[in-house]
């Protein structure tokens, strides 16, 4: 395919998305306008499914197959991330025998947030149901709290403790279980990814339906998802040596 034809389909296709961009603008309602016909929907049923944050009901709720869309997308990035940062020939992989040390303070600020930063995540992931939160934000909590590790204790410690395999897996395998749980409400005969599971107490833990199940499953899929990634920038930063 030359030069031209790649602007052809370019052009083919961005002639597509400006008319339907400007067709969903023009039938938008005014900004400021007293009608919010999708908050008066969202609201009660996120209650009616005894669910706290309505965020979190829209997200693995409501529009659940959007965000199973949202969880598929992340897994070909990261499975595409990876692939590009892959050790190349001419390329080998090393072991540092030593880190660089860190400045004492840095080491120590490290130690120190390693596991109040990964708490946070948990207390993110596990009560996204009922307050601002959920698995996006605690997945990336977390793993950013993991590689702390790389501040306080070096990189080889961070490998140590961080298999990189392991998170590939956690990754595939929670989005395969979103999926699955989604599959299980068709199989009830509720539908793709409806809500059977019993909704419990208000503003409990054990609440929402399968929403606090959803939320544990993107948390690890982020998680895993973005211990991957920063693995593979760190490894071709630290480890990556040209013959």
């Amino acid at each position: 395919m030359n030069r031209r034809v790649r602007l052809l389909v370019f052009a083919v296709g961005a002639a597509g998305l400006a008319a339907m961009f400007a067709l969903a603008v023009a039938g938008m309602p005014p900004f400021g306008g007293a009608a919010h016909p999708y908050r008066d929907l969202a609201v009660p049923a996120a209650l009616g499914h005894a669910t706290a944050n309505v965020v979190a009901s829209v997200t693995f709720d409501q529009r659940g197959l959007d965000t199973l869309g949202e969880e598929v997308i992340l897994l070909a990035s990261v499975i595409g991330a990876a692939a590009l940062l892959r050790t190349r020939p001419g390329e080998h992989e090393h072991h540092p025998l030593a880190d660089p040390r860190q400045p004492e303070a840095v080491a120590l600020v490290a130690y120190l947030l390693l596991p109040l930063i990964l708490l946070i995540g948990l207390n993110l992931v596990v009560h996204g149901h009922l307050t601002p939160g959920g698995g996006f934000q605690g997945g990336v909590v977390l793993a950013t709290g993991l590689h702390l590790l790389y501040l306080s204790g070096g990189y080889r410690s961070l490998r140590r403790l961080r298999p990189i395999e392991w998170y590939q897996w956690v990754e595939g395998a929670s989005t395969l279980a979103f999926a699955g749980v989604g599959l299980g409400g068709l199989a009830l005969g509720a539908g793709l990814l409806a809500n059977v599971l019993p909704y419990g107490p208000f503003q409990q833990l054990l609440s929402a339906g399968t929403v606090p199940v959803l939320n544990v499953v993107v948390g690890l899929a982020v998680g895993a998802g973005a211990v991957v990634l920063l693995g593979q920038f760190l490894t071709q930063a630290v480890a990556e040596e040209r013959r």
